[in-house]
């Protein structure tokens, strides 16, 4: 993730402190573990990583299961855990496994589509002690309805922000942009403003699951440039009229190299502090600092990686999984910069994005160590004059 609003301003969030560390000894890093509580889902999303639909899948672990994994996360000192899906909230125990979780001092969150979130379900997540919620919506109105494949279900996730909103529980927008959305982006903002909505993401696409049938409408680089700008735009607007809000990108660490470059332009000692800043954060972090467990217990470099287990809680405890560099892939992306290819081994931001989103740069080429698609820098920006030292890091 980069937080444009963290940044630009002051790294102050509980997220940003875990984002813009220096120890990036990949043996000292503990991820934030991204669970897939259950495959079900009352959507049918069009750009769904998981391919979820709404029906039972056998094999799920259990309650007693899930209290184990939890207990292994705690003790590998995993600072988040992030209920996801399918949709978290049609797992029955999913209350339970938060108490469970939060009585161990783990902190949760959750990651819904927001349709499910009654006042009665909103009051219930605030008591339960979910530090934040996100919510997808991918568009406004028809749009969003067309991207979730349920009419409707636009106005049942605002009801669902509202309700969280009423009961004063953080919660935040999370925004997939594809060629098919990104033009509503500037009404999204502005929903953010007027719902009193803490947090928008916007999550570059990732050729996963069923985003893969979406390759053919992710945005051209131009593009992309323009929405970054436009983001740039609406983050310094919220500062400079004292509104509160936090504002991030996600899965295209690219984001981090064009945004010190616009400020090199404008405000070079502001610039030479935001690079500070990504240096210690260290770029993509698949494998590192973001883990994902599926629904069935096996454990992934992160959520798109779906197709490349590393082993299951079940046999083994997380952090003996996640420690395990004898699988190749495993090795190779905690420490890859010796593996990449094309621009990556010669680009001078390669220290603050590590080769960006490996998966991307699978699903595009079908090498794990190729281009990213996703980079959307020039060759004069990737090649010029090598960026500042921060040797104190």
């Amino acid at each position: 993730m980069i937080s444009f609003t963290g940044l630009l301003g002051d790294i102050s969030s509980y997220g940003d402190k875990l984002r813009y560390r220096r120890d990036l000894d990949a043996s000292k890093r503990r991820p934030i573990a991204v669970w897939n509580c259950s495959r079900r889902c009352n959507l049918n999303c069009v750009h769904c990583y998981s391919d979820s639909k709404d029906k039972a899948y056998a094999g799920e672990l259990t309650t007693d299961e899930a209290k184990a994994m939890i207990t292994d996360l705690k003790a590998f000192n995993v600072p988040v855990l992030l209920f996801s899906g399918g949709e978290p909230l049609m797992r029955e125990d999913l209350f339970e496994l938060n108490a469970y979780a939060r009585g161990l001092g783990l902190r949760t969150v959750i990651s819904t589509n927001g349709t499910l979130i009654t006042a009665d379900v909103a009051r219930k997540i605030k008591a339960a002690g979910f530090e934040y919620i996100g919510v997808s919506l991918d568009g406004i109105g028809r749009n969003n309805d067309r991207f979730r494949g349920k009419v409707g279900a636009y106005d049942e996730a605002l009801n669902g922000i509202r309700n969280l909103v009423n009961v004063r529980q953080k919660v935040g927008l999370r925004f997939t942009i594809t060629g098919q959305n990104y033009l509503e982006m500037p009404l999204l903002f502005d929903l953010v403003e007027k719902e009193a909505v803490d947090r928008i993401c916007f999550y570059h696409l990732a050729y996963s699951g069923r985003g893969g049938d979406l390759k053919k409408n992710d945005l051209g680089h131009a593009d992309t440039r323009r929405v970054l700008d436009d983001i740039y735009n609406w983050v310094t607007s919220f500062a400079a009229r004292g509104v509160s809000k936090e504002v991030l990108t996600v899965d295209n660490h690219a984001d981090g190299a064009y945004l010190y470059l616009k400020l090199r332009r404008t405000d070079p000692a502001r610039a030479q502090e935001v690079y500070h800043w990504l240096r210690a954060n260290g770029g993509n972090a698949s494998g590192i600092g973001i883990a994902n467990i599926d629904n069935l217990g096996d454990v992934h470099a992160d959520q798109f990686w779906q197709n490349v287990s590393f082993g299951n809680v079940r046999a083994r405890k997380f952090g003996d999984i996640w420690m395990d560099t004898s699988h190749e892939l495993m090795g190779k992306l905690k420490d890859r910069q010796p593996f990449l290819k094309g621009r990556c081994p010669r680009c001078k931001f390669l220290d603050i994005c590590n080769g960006n989103l490996r998966v991307r740069a699978w699903a595009a080429s079908g090498d794990v160590w190729g281009d990213d698609p996703g980079c959307y820098l020039t060759d004069e920006e990737v090649f010029e004059t090598p960026t500042p030292s921060f040797k104190s890091l």
